[in-house]
């Protein structure tokens, strides 16, 4: 069996699709990937401008013996000052444009005002409480890379240079097909020996979280035949296609011979727990993933493979793992495939689910993330281990 990173590797090798591009309104962009690099057309801020409510001097006009100057204007936000008149300073709102010939901002609270006069209680300093022209962003800089996944942030940071539009890579359609007699909707009654089909919503959800279309090609029964064909249409239907269930050895799971029939694999099994029976490859050019149908197995190996393969395809980099050392409250054996072990993290410290099962779906829900046990570690109480939490994705 393959490790975990020489299947990543191997993944990741084959992960390219050609998108197309289209132009969208910056508020149509929350999850999508930009298609080329943006640079900035202005300086952010546009203008020195004050960073408090306060008076604008210019500094050399303040010594010790003579600290009280006539007020020549007042700026508000959104107004454009006219320069300072030497010898005087100008009451000053914070966001306003810091005044020609002004070189300080003194807040309000170190001033004491006399009709038309203001007096410093100290001497303010040059450049003090000033946000300079350009000291957030330089007109010209790189402010996003081709690739990058707009969040909430990005969007702000566009807005802020003036962009309205951006070009953004078309969202890679990923197809789920759920295989198994005994999945049933939710809605429905159960009948006897069915279970509700949980990984549908589970990778649903997890392909639009991925900046993706989802897109559902329904349950399809156990049958080796009627799968082969399945997949042979669903290739055709969308750029990534995704199976859960059927993949392991039993006499009822048809995918690896389904895939093989009308495709080919390029890998099937994984030193790894849970998620073992992962089966990669491709139907007629279509990349194929699939996943086993115990709902943890198929949601760590659609986060640990599935989800870096998108992100490269879609333009960005695929390192999206983002491991760091915390202290745990257990004890584990080596273990013969490298682990990853559902734990909550209280107090900067990983307490373990005590149900470790690939069927129990509440432990997902009940942890922030996980523990990764690599192949002939053990893991000691009050030691330290590799924490990635469920966030960094």
């Amino acid at each position: 069996m393959l490790s975990v990173d020489q299947a990543r590797t191997q993944i990741l090798e084959k992960a390219h699709i050609d998108l197309g591009v289209e132009r969208i309104p910056l508020l149509e962009a929350l999850g999508r990937r930009l298609a080329e690099d943006i640079f900035s057309p202005i300086d952010v801020p546009p203008a020195d401008n004050s960073a408090m409510d306060g008076i604008a001097v210019n500094s050399k006009d303040c010594v010790e013996s003579l600290n009280q100057l006539e007020l020549s204007q007042r700026i508000a936000a959104g107004h454009a000052p006219q320069p300072l008149v030497p010898g005087t300073a100008a009451r000053i709102f914070t966001g306003a444009e810091v005044p020609k010939g002004a070189d300080a901002v003194e807040i309000q609270e170190n001033c004491s005002f006399d009709g038309t006069s203001v007096r410093f209680k100290g001497k303010p300093s040059r450049e003090k409480n000033i946000r300079k022209r350009g000291q957030d962003i330089g007109s010209g800089s790189l402010v996003l890379h081709k690739g990058d996944f707009l969040r909430s942030q990005e969007l702000g940071l566009l807005a802020s240079i003036g962009i309205h539009q951006i070009p953004v890579y078309q969202k890679i359609r990923v197809g789920v097909l759920s295989t198994g007699d005994e999945l049933a909707e939710p809605g429905q009654p159960l009948a006897a020996g069915q279970i509700y089909n949980s990984n549908r919503y589970t990778l649903g959800a997890m392909i639009v979280e991925s900046g993706c279309e989802f897109v559902d090609l329904g349950k399809i029964e156990d049958n080796l035949e009627i799968i082969t064909e399945r997949l042979k249409n669903a290739s055709s239907e969308v750029d990534v296609l995704v199976s859960s269930g059927g993949v392991s050895v039993g006499e009822e799971d048809h995918i690896k011979p389904a895939v093989e029939a009308c495709g080919s694999l390029s890998l099937w099994k994984i030193a790894l727990k849970p998620g073992k029976p992962l089966a990669v490859g491709e139907v007629q050019g279509t990349p194929f993933f699939g996943l086993p149908g115990n709902p943890v197995s198929s949601f760590a190996t659609f986060l640990l493979f599935v989800k870096p393969f998108l992100a490269q395809a879609a333009g960005a980099n695929p390192n999206l793992l983002d491991w760091f050392r915390v202290p745990v409250n257990f004890s584990r054996n080596e273990v013969s495939r490298e682990e990853y072990i559902r734990v909550r993290l209280v107090e900067g410290q990983a307490e373990l689910f005590p149900n470790q099962s690939s069927g129990v779906l509440s432990s997902l829900s009940w942890s922030t993330g996980l523990i990764r046990q690599k192949i002939g570690e053990t893991i000691d109480q009050g030691s330290d281990a590799d924490y990635l939490p469920f966030t960094s994705f």
